[in-house]
């Protein structure tokens, strides 16, 4: 009977603020994933509203709701793919059987990952669109910690050194890939292969305490 009454007419209940909030989360996380993985399939045209929109299965007018604008989008597409990609590099660094090789293997996987042309536009868009700045620095700080517990704990794990603080490394390191290939997209001559992107770490073979400074 009660069902009966619902379905002649009773107004259905509203969605509570906290189903809303999962809803708009849940759909953030797919514009965020679809775009990454249309920029990951195309190293031209960034991908339009409406490519995004029907990738995501939304509407358009929900990119600018959810995001202000697609170029904020991107950034947060271009990130989400850097730190997918970060974590194939961990597994990559994990596999390396002394400091050597780790620095060898991490620096030349770096600079093949696929996400760095669409990190690279999201470091000008931060630059040309100040709004976007701190999307940009908030991505940033995130690659920065992960990237810093990952290589405290294989350090400390292998009994190898460092000869800066950790969390120099970390930033020196990324600061280095990233400016190479900002450098080469706005036509510098040569390639990021020409960098030599392992002398940026300073990880070795040898006890903890042989470098000068862990934090």
């Amino acid at each position: 009977m009660e069902k009966k009454r619902t379905e002649a007419g009773a107004t259905p209940a509203r969605p509570t603020p906290a189903r809303s909030r999962d809803r708009g989360r849940a759909t953030r996380r797919r514009l965020i994933e679809a775009t990454a993985r249309l920029c990951g399939e195309r190293t031209g045209a960034e991908p339009s509203v409406v490519e995004i929109a029907n990738a995501a299965g939304v509407f358009p007018n929900q990119v600018t709701y959810h995001f202000g604008s697609k170029d904020a989008l991107l950034v947060y597409a271009a990130f989400l793919g850097l730190l997918h990609d970060a974590r194939r590099i961990e597994r990559i660094g994990r596999q390396a059987p002394d400091a050597a090789a780790f620095r060898r293997n991490v620096a030349r996987a770096v600079l093949a990952m696929p996400s760095l042309p669409s990190v690279a536009r999201a470091l000008a868009a931060g630059i040309s669109k100040p709004e976007l700045a701190p999307v940009v620095d908030r991505h940033l700080q995130l690659l920065f910690r992960q990237s810093e517990r990952f290589a405290g704990r294989l350090v400390d794990g292998r009994g190898w050194g460092v000869r800066r603080p950790l969390g120099a490394e970390v930033r020196t390191f990324w600061s280095t890939a990233l400016g190479a290939v900002l450098l080469v997209r706005a036509g510098a001559h040569g390639t990021v292969a020409d960098l030599d992107l392992a002398g940026a770490l300073t990880v070795h073979d040898g006890p903890a305490h042989e470098g000068p400074g862990r934090d």
